[in-house]
């Protein structure tokens, strides 16, 4: 549940653990004005600033919170070092200043920008089996293809070459409801075998059907 709160001139969306709902509405502002929730007495210091701008900064080029031994490595920090920066934890304390969280993936960077606003996934719960593969197509949405792709570590964002593959196989499944073999998918595509690995890695079932939201029985 999400709320407004007013630090100095501004307002923000923050959850009830105090984080920030959208991170790309953060400032400067309000990592000044959070230090007393997070228990860190007087003004940021440079060193504060350090591990926040790091945090930021691997968002930006990235989309993802980087994990503590990240940032530890990134900064030549040890985790005495982050305890006294910041006392109620690496998540609770840098990354809530940061205005990210391990939820930060919500907003996907082939999302940022829809009619000048950053776009935000819905969060919802999607049912899989225990290979991660969605157990009732159905229930399918264009946000249970971005968490996928991330959860499978692709190396770049979803593109347009992704979507067309992905919608093709939606497409096809809806018609007869089975899943294109991998030559007819390259075929009616026309592509190369390598065009699809390069695209996904994982593979055609584990990585294109997987993120699509269906299985091949």
């Amino acid at each position: 549940m999400s709320r407004s709160i007013q630090l100095g001139n501004r307002s923000y969306e923050i959850n009830e653990d105090d984080f920030l709902e959208n991170p790309y509405t953060w400032d400067e502002n309000f990592a000044e004005r959070m230090t007393d929730s997070v228990n860190i007495p007087g003004e940021l210091t440079p060193s504060h600033w350090k591990v926040i701008n790091f945090i930021r900064g691997t968002f930006t080029r990235t989309g993802r919170c980087p994990a503590v031994y990240q940032t530890l490595k990134g900064l030549d920090l040890r985790l005495k070092d982050l305890k006294k920066l910041f006392p109620t934890g690496y998540l609770r304390g840098a990354c809530k200043l940061a205005g990210v969280n391990y939820m930060a993936q919500l907003f996907h960077p082939v999302w940022l920008v829809e009619k000048g606003e950053a776009r935000v996934l819905e969060r919802k719960v999607y049912r899989v089996d225990a290979q991660g593969f969605l157990i009732d197509p159905s229930e399918w949405d264009e946000s249970f293809a971005l968490f996928k792709s991330d959860e499978l570590k692709m190396p770049v964002s979803l593109t347009d070459e992704h979507w067309r593959i992905i919608r093709y196989l939606r497409e096809r499944f809806e018609q007869n409801g089975t899943v294109p073999t991998v030559y007819e998918t390259c075929e009616d595509n026309k592509l190369m075998i390598e065009d699809l690995e390069r695209l996904f890695p994982d593979g055609y079932h584990r990585g294109a059907v997987k993120i699509s939201g269906l299985r091949a029985i």
